[in-house]
């Protein structure tokens, strides 16, 4: 059942906005003022000549709130996911691009994790040294006559040691970036296939 609410079509009447909305048995009213009880709820704006000229939302439940912000998260992750395809795409002619690309990234971690290996085996000799010569002094010595060794031999020890742990640190992390470096390269690989269609065969053949 439709309601509607008369309203003379003096100056003020046509300066004013009319609203139409359904009540909770379904009925729609018309007027220049909406109820408090229908505030929250949807309503259309009319013009004078009772047409629809406009849509205002009511109070949105917290479960259509929450398909909203899912629906915005979806969308910025499809809009991020399309710049990144054609960053993609702009970068690299073919797959044999991206893999030499690759390569030299990781040929960078390797680099970086030889000479820490080398830097540690270094270490790691010194710091035998150092043991072997405290050694020689109490308390380490079980000679009575032994002297009391130097305590910057003991810090000497303590600040290889300490060198020794972050080279260790140093190692793992090249290796790991090493490691996301290639998954990161193989993903980029499967979506520039996906992007040109191409099977395995044809990304592997080397342009002319």
């Amino acid at each position: 059942m439709v309601i509607f609410v008369l309203m003379p079509l003096g100056v003020s009447a046509q300066q004013r906005d009319v609203y139409s909305w359904v009540d909770d048995e379904g009925v729609t009213h018309y007027g220049d003022s909406i109820p408090p009880e229908y505030a929250d709820k949807p309503k259309s704006v009319i013009n004078e000549q009772g047409v629809k000229v406009g849509q205002l939302e009511g109070k949105k439940s917290a479960e259509e709130i929450q398909a909203l912000q899912v629906a915005e998260e979806l969308r910025q992750q499809q809009e991020l996911q399309r710049r990144a395809d054609m960053a993609l795409l702009a970068t690299y002619v073919n797959v044999n691009e991206i893999e030499m690309h690759r390569d030299r990234r990781v040929e960078l971690f390797q680099a970086q994790a030889r000479v820490t290996e080398l830097y540690l085996r270094n270490l790691r000799r010194r710091l035998d040294q150092l043991k072997g010569e405290a050694g020689r002094y109490k308390p380490y010595s079980s000679d009575p006559n032994a002297k009391m060794v130097d305590p910057g031999l003991i810090k000497e020890i303590k600040d290889t040691e300490g060198a020794i742990t972050r080279h260790i640190g140093n190692l793992k992390r090249y290796q790991s970036q090493e490691q996301k470096i290639k998954e990161r390269f193989e993903g980029d690989i499967d979506r520039f296939m996906a992007l040109k269609g191409l099977t395995s065969v044809q990304a592997q053949a080397v342009p002319e």
